[in-house]
């Protein structure tokens, strides 16, 4: 390898090399990307990797590479660095504030010392934060809270203390949050209710206390809440039986106390509950997860009764102390109730045989506006949505019928007294996270039919032919799925990218396929790499301008289902150009 002085990307993973890694790997300092992960590598680390001052990314995890971290790899890559898996000690560098651009830090399941250091708070692109399974101690930095790309945080089974900072609150797009297995204390911060995105949270094995916050009810997307093994006292809040989306619960080993909050009989997606080594009493909720729970995520409480192993029946009478408050219930509520409905029903009375008299007129009217209505509404788009807001009040809470995952529905009553359902849907959240709820018009259809209809999608989805022929059909879909197929792989809109293939001179032919891509994930190597070529083909085949030149949804699923061809260039080098024909085949 020491006649290798042009190498750029040198790649040996998932094989079964063994020995030492090649000393003279970097001796020019050109390599940009060095990935050796899941092999049997040991030994130091090579000491001509200090020249490399290019990397960009590196992945050198699950070996057995040993040495001291910050004297053996004393580099910085620019992107990417997983470690993990390995032997290595020593303490972590403040030199990694300095990497601006680094999106990924991994160096897990080592013997790791010394303190998180401050200045990582620096390296605002980071995204991924794995320092868990090594020895560090000291407190959590406040600094972190400065990260607000940080999608994962685990610093799980360390030695860590001190309090949980209340400025990681800030970090917006969590998903993953694990401080399991240390030494914290104080009180669960209820900043942490900010993240509405986090699916995961960990808090187990500490010595938090306090009560759990009740602003953790607000992590709407969580699938899994563990904060046992810790000393928190108090109720269970009644918000988390409204967490619609969580799975796992586990609040065993502490000193909560009073009932399971009623509002878990609606928690229809939780399946593993544990509420061991406690002191709740009281019947459980009526749903599968607590029903089929083990005698063991139930034991050692107060008094928990109910349909379950190991649980005694709940009383079936209602106790002395209620009974007698009912009654004094009764004997002041009900005469003044009833002395209320009778004068209602007079007032109603009266109504109806005032209103009768003008009914024969109005039914008139209205049979006139019923006639019209939709055929006005077909060509006034504005009067349909005044209308509407104004008869719901500014679609008030209470006209609401119904909530789904798209939107509300709403009752409401235009002035014809015509009685509607309206959905209010939240296709394009603040976070611009497109859903699929009106792309779906074509599979409702025949085959080989069309529609003529009034312009109802969303715009930037929609298919370009729509705002002239107003036609729908199945190429219409199909352009939404190669717009949202190029979002997802950009993570952002392709309007800039749509408009550039439109142009005549097509600008962006000289871009890098690599500069396409989501900048906040790490570049796919491989086999992902070759799928996630054939998707950005596929989507943008799906934009064509003609429509009937266009695939089919059929012949869309085939070729993502298709075995990818090896790619005979890197994705370094692959332009847009390539994947696009300019001769006019696509857009």
């Amino acid at each position: 390898m020491n006649n290798l002085t042009s190498l750029i990307n040198l790649q040996l993973s998932d094989n079964n090399f063994t020995g030492h890694l090649p000393p003279q790997i970097c001796q020019t300092g050109t390599p940009v990307t060095f990935v050796a992960a899941n092999n049997h590598f040991k030994g130091p680390m090579p000491k001509s990797l200090k020249n490399c001052t290019r990397l960009y990314r590196v992945r050198l995890d699950e070996n057995q590479l040993t040495g001291d971290i910050a004297e053996d790899f004393n580099i910085y890559p620019k992107n990417y660095i997983d470690l993990s898996g390995n032997n290595l000690y020593g303490e972590l560098s403040s030199k990694w504030g300095q990497c601006h651009n680094l999106t990924s830090l991994k160096i897990s399941n080592k013997k790791i010392s010394g303190k998180i250091p401050l200045e990582l708070g620096e390296a605002t692109r980071l995204g991924v934060l794995d320092l868990s399974s090594n020895h560090l101690i000291g407190k959590i930095p406040k600094e972190l809270g400065r990260l607000k790309s940080l999608l994962k945080i685990l610093l799980n089974d360390n030695q860590l203390s001190g309090t949980i900072p209340s400025e990681i609150g800030r970090l917006f797009y969590l998903t993953h949050f694990s401080l399991a297995v240390n030494d914290l204390s104080g009180s669960i911060p209820k900043e942490l209710g900010e993240w509405s995105r986090l699916l995961f949270l960990n808090l187990s094995r500490n010595i938090l206390n306090g009560s759990i916050p009740s602003t953790i009810g607000s992590m709407q997307s969580l699938q899994s809440l563990d904060v046992s093994h810790n000393l928190l006292v108090g109720k269970i809040p009644q918000q988390l039986g409204g967490m619609k989306m969580l799975e796992t619960l586990n609040l065993s080993h502490n000193n909560l106390s009073g009932s399971i909050p009623f509002s878990f009989d609606k928690s229809a997606s939780l399946t593993s509950i544990d509420i061991s080594y406690n002191e709740l009493e009281g019947p459980i909720p009526n749903i599968k997860a607590f029903h089929n729970a083990s005698i063991a995520a139930l034991q050692n409480n107060k008094g928990l009764c109910g349909n379950a192993t190991g649980l005694k029946a709940c009383p079936k009478t209602i106790p002395n102390h209620r009974l007698k408050r009912s009654n004094r219930f009764l004997v002041v509520i009900l005469p003044s109730l009833l002395g209320t409905l009778f004068i209602i029903c007079i007032i109603v009375a009266i109504s109806l045989i005032l209103c009768r008299k003008v009914r024969k007129i109005e039914d008139k009217l209205i049979e006139a506006q019923n006639h019209n209505l939709f055929a006005i509404w077909s060509y006034d788009g504005k009067m349909v949505y005044e209308n509407i807001i104004e008869a719901a009040e500014e679609f008030d809470s209470k006209y609401c019928i119904g909530v789904g995952s798209y939107g509300s529905v709403y009752k409401v009553e235009l002035r014809a007294s015509q009685v509607v359902a309206v959905k209010k849907l939240h296709l394009l959240p603040n976070e611009y996270e497109a859903h699929n709820s009106d792309f779906g018009i074509a599979r409702l259809l025949k085959p080989d039919s069309s529609n003529w209809t009034s312009l109802a999608s969303t715009y930037g989805y929609m298919a370009l032919e729509l705002a002239y022929t107003m036609e729908i059909n199945e190429k219409c879909d199909v352009f939404s799925f190669g717009v949202l197929a190029l979002e997802i792989i950009m993570g952002k809109h392709p309007g800039d990218l749509i408009s550039s293939l439109l142009s005549s001179t097509f600008t962006t032919c000289d871009m890098l396929l690599k500069d396409m891509l989501d900048q906040r994930l790490s570049l796919p190597i491989n086999r992902v790499t070759r799928e996630v070529l054939s998707i950005v083909k596929i989507a943008i085949s799906c934009l064509h301008i003609v429509p009937q030149s266009r695939p089919t949804m059929q012949q869309v699923s085939q070729k993502l289902s298709t075995q990818k061809p090896h790619l005979l260039n890197s994705l370094f080098t692959i332009k847009l150009e390539e994947v696009v024909d300019l001769g006019g085949s696509t857009v």
